[in-house]
């Protein structure tokens, strides 16, 4: 695409209107030199600050973490339409009913307008569930928490704020996943991968 851009419309339009091929050079040279975004780009309620997460949960709840970032990593990869703000919907969606689940018990879903962002909130549902059977076929019970849950999902939240350039076709985040899940170790299970989570 770069031979067929200007370098102005490039600078001011990338990952705005024009959908930036990840590979792009100038878009990774970008990358590299941009500034992380400042606090107030951010909206403090969407991180759910409220929620505490310590190094103990990190720690105890590494193989849930691994297992919700890849349920993410290949959602995207099956989509390829999805950007970084899809995925954050998504989690935000989740994060809000979780935390409406521990609150008060009730079990009640925001719907997401988007196709994709709905498709990636069922593959983390997915893992989710998975994550509990295999506890149950393992333990003999599970132990897994909707806190814990919640608290994993506002982990990759906060990931993603991170990671994102907030430009509405930005697929930071999105790379940042396929980088810790390369597509050819993609059959690899969530737990075989070892320890590859990146704090934000």
């Amino acid at each position: 695409m770069h031979g067929r851009i200007c370098p102005q419309c490039c600078g001011e339009q990338r990952e705005v209107t024009l959908d930036c091929p990840s590979d792009c050079p100038y878009l990774l040279q970008a990358r590299e030199h941009e500034k992380p975004r400042s606090a107030d780009q951010v909206d403090a309620a969407g991180l759910f600050l409220q929620v505490e997460l310590s190094d103990q949960f990190m720690y105890e709840k590494e193989h849930l973490l691994m297992g919700l970032s890849y349920a993410l990593a290949k959602a995207s990869r099956a989509d390829r339409s999805l950007h970084d703000q899809d995925l954050i919907a998504a989690l935000t969606m989740l994060s809000k009913s979780y935390e409406r689940r521990v609150n008060s018990g009730l079990h009640y879903e925001q719907p997401l307008t988007s196709e994709s962002q709905r498709r990636a909130a069922a593959e983390i549902e997915t893992m989710v569930k998975e994550y509990r059977e295999a506890e149950q076929k393992h333990a003999g019970y599970t132990s897994l928490r909707d806190s814990d849950v919640l608290k994993a999902l506002v982990f990759l939240l906060r990931l993603a704020h991170g990671r994102t350039s907030g430009r509405p076709k930005s697929r930071a985040f999105v790379d940042f996943l396929f980088s810790q899940f390369p597509e050819e170790a993609a059959v690899v299970a969530p737990a075989e991968a070892g320890s590859r989570i990146i704090l934000p």
